[in-house]
């Protein structure tokens, strides 16, 4: 699999366009006392699915073969990237269906279902679930759609980047969260490629470091567990395609707690009056933990997205 190219990436924002609005890039200023820098949120929980992934759901979907929409798509998710396919599905008259884990986000696996997929829920997390997808994808003959081995995906969630980039020129530093790394390889792309001085800075959970272990090793690296209320970051095995990407165009990799996700979430209630599930709040949980290293730069920090469960936030507020 070739990486996708900047090109690729204005491309796919052409492509997206008629779908998807540009997404806010907000600052705020108690938040920018608080860290001692200017952060510039990038809201793609303002997306109609809650998240950045649709925006690569609509980028590989709009362009699959007809012979591959006849067929249908089958995708493994822990719910935001099953969302992006499920809506861009229903948006091209594509039969999808979802195999998530069991005991999946209930509020992602309904919105799953609004969008007219069909979901199967098995196994005990998300790669016992893309195990389950090949298996359908061999049997049924539907097209496999990978969560992270995808140039299209990553070109259509790379337009995060150029939107920073074309909102705020003067962004030198981008925060971004690593489940698969999919949206983090693509902002990147975008970002180094408009300006190449930029420093790019992952964050994945210390409880599912997959991705960032193959970041400091090359080699695709897995963990038996990924136990993080960030269900976004909750990757057990890395993808070849993203980490490759990975580890050519992002300078800093980090890793939070589950503390400081939590934190990371109360923060965004807090100053931004905005809602972060654990993924959207660990570029923030991670500003927070360098913020000397960050001091004097203009900082965007990628919400990635606000589907945490009314039980999950609570549980964030209630850890003050």
């Amino acid at each position: 699999m070739n990486h996708p190219t900047f090109l690729d990436i204005l491309d796919a924002q052409r492509r997206i366009r008629p779908y998807l609005p540009v997404t806010p890039l907000h600052t705020y200023p108690t938040l920018n006392r608080l860290l001692g820098f200017t952060a510039y949120v990038k809201h793609e929980n303002h997306n109609p699915t809650g998240a950045f992934k649709v925006r690569g759901g609509i980028n590989l979907v709009s362009r699959l073969t007809p012979e591959e929409k006849a067929l249908g798509v089958v995708t493994a998710s822990t719910g935001n990237h099953g969302q992006s396919i499920a809506l861009a599905s229903k948006l091209f008259n594509v039969e999808a269906h979802i195999c998530v884990p069991m005991g999946a986000n209930p509020d992602k696996v309904a919105a799953i279902r609004s969008h007219g997929a069909e979901i199967i829920e098995w196994g005990r997390d998300f790669e016992e679930a893309r195990l389950n997808a090949e298996r359908l994808a061999r049997d049924r003959g539907y097209r496999y759609i990978s969560s992270g081995d995808e140039p299209h995906l990553i070109a259509g969630v790379g337009t995060i980047g150029l939107e920073i980039m074309q909102q705020e020129p003067s962004i030198d530093t981008v925060i971004s969260p690593v489940g698969a790394g999919t949206g983090c390889g693509g902002t990147a792309i975008a970002v180094k490629t408009v300006n190449p001085e930029v420093k790019m800075i992952a964050v994945q959970a210390g409880n599912a470091p997959s991705v960032y272990r193959s970041w400091l090793s090359g080699e695709q690296e897995h963990t038996d567990s990924a136990d993080t209320m960030a269900d976004g970051l909750a990757t057990r095995q890395s993808f070849r395609l993203p980490s490759s990407i990975l580890r050519e165009w992002v300078d800093e990799f980090t890793l939070v707690s589950e503390e400081e996700l939590r934190q990371g979430v109360r923060l965004y209630l807090e100053h931004c009056r905005t809602v972060a599930e654990g993924a959207g709040a660990a570029p923030l949980a991670a500003a927070l933990k360098m913020r000397d290293e960050l001091r004097g730069r203009n900082v965007a920090l990628v919400l990635s997205g606000g589907n945490i469960t009314l039980a999950e936030l609570k549980r964030c507020l209630e850890t003050e």
